[in-house]
């Protein structure tokens, strides 16, 4: 998930331990199907989206040189479709989605970009005004399944 915004930072123990300004905000979960590729894949599109507004049309974060703010979400493959308590059987554990989530950030600062984070596992606070509103579901390789 994808916001662009004027501003944005995350908090853990009352310290804010990643903060931008205008920028993108993106909220990254991992499942069981991901890899580094993935990974990979889904730093270059979010690096790249063109959602701000140019003199010619819009363009990138890498465009303008904007920052992102990466924050872990594994709440982002809760299966809500049954009942009232989620399932988090999409989600892919903590030992397989932190070197993913990891390697979306590196691939980012590969790219070039200036690069916050949270703090995998912690229970975090995030903040952001978001601009437009704008903010989209990035999806990349596959459509996520359940492991067999």
């Amino acid at each position: 998930m994808v916001s662009r915004v004027s501003t944005a930072a995350v908090t853990v123990d009352e310290v804010v331990v990643g903060e931008i300004g205008p920028g993108l905000l993106s909220l990254v979960g991992a499942t069981h199907g991901d890899d580094t590729g993935t990974a990979r894949a889904l730093a270059r599109k979010i690096h790249e989206l063109r959602i701000f507004p140019g003199p010619d049309g819009e363009v990138s974060a890498a465009d303008l040189g904007l920052p992102v703010l990466v924050v872990s979400q594994f709440t982002l493959y809760a299966d809500t479709r049954k009942g009232r308590r989620p399932s988090w059987q999409d989600a892919a554990p903590g030992e397989v989605a932190e070197p993913l989530v990891d390697e979306v950030c590196a691939e980012l600062r590969r790219r070039g970009c200036t690069v916050a984070t949270g703090v995998f596992g912690a229970r975090m606070r995030v903040s952001s005004v978001n601009e437009g509103p704008m903010t989209l579901l990035l999806e990349v390789g596959e459509p996520h399944s359940r492991p067999s």
